[in-house]
């Protein structure tokens, strides 16, 4: 199972499924968001990912067609993404994610961008 939650904790989530896929994004829009030289996400099925508090704070913003990118709008973490390029998967942020979960990035992406 994968537990997380945003930096005030207002917004907290968890998945019965493991992580499928993790990478760090070097494109434009996630070394904006992240405010760092890339992003790190790992990859879930939709399925079996439910916010179990806080999901009135949750903001979403379309940051390119078919991306919605969700916040805490408390204290602005970036907690996971969607895609319609991707149904049926979640993108987490890494580092939202509780614990010692072994979710270890195994490739780089958009490194045109880089």
């Amino acid at each position: 199972m994968i537990k997380g939650k945003c930096h005030c904790e207002t917004v907290k989530y968890e998945s019965i499924n493991e992580s499928e896929a993790a990478a760090f994004c070097h494109c434009g829009t996630c070394r904006k968001i992240n405010g760092s030289a890339f992003g790190s996400s790992a990859v879930i099925p939709e399925e079996g990912f439910k916010i179990i508090s806080g999901e009135t704070s949750l903001k979403k913003y379309e940051s390119s067609p078919g991306k919605i990118r969700f916040f805490c709008s408390n204290c602005g973490t970036h907690i996971f993404a969607t895609s319609s390029k991707n149904p049926g998967k979640m993108i987490l942020r890494i580092g939202c994610i509780d614990g010692n979960h072994g979710i270890v990035p195994t490739r780089h992406i958009w490194i045109s961008q880089k």
